[in-house]
């Protein structure tokens, strides 16, 4: 066990970002195309975290061209660069699942003031 623990000491990253549930953030990832490697940006609402640790993952949802895209991030990949917290969402859910079955205003989350 104590093998298994220093692993994942190792491979956690020092700064873990301070992302809440209904927040809209900016997920910077490193893509690799051939020899070069580049940012892509993936900005949407965080609708759920799971788990914890090393496996820690966090689902952002946003509506691209009409149809709502997720993505389910690793927090601790080394293919992450950063979270970019853009605002703040308030929100009294655990997991916005719920986020899924609206559209236009009805998919609105209030700002954390």
């Amino acid at each position: 066990m104590d093998l298994i623990k220093e692993l994942n000491k190792e491979t956690l990253q020092k700064e873990t970002p301070l992302v809440q549930i209904g927040d809209t953030v900016r997920v910077h990832v490193k893509v690799k195309e051939g020899s070069r490697e580049r940012i892509q940006i993936f900005e949407g609402t965080v609708i759920a975290k799971k788990h914890g640790g090393i496996e820690e993952t966090v689902t952002v949802r946003r509506i691209s061209y009409g149809i709502g895209v997720e993505k389910v991030f690793p927090v601790h990949s080394p293919s992450i660069d950063t979270f970019e917290v853009v605002r703040g969402g308030a929100v009294r859910r655990a997991k916005l699942y719920y986020l899924r079955d609206r559209v236009g205003k009805g998919a609105k989350i209030k700002e954390k003031i």
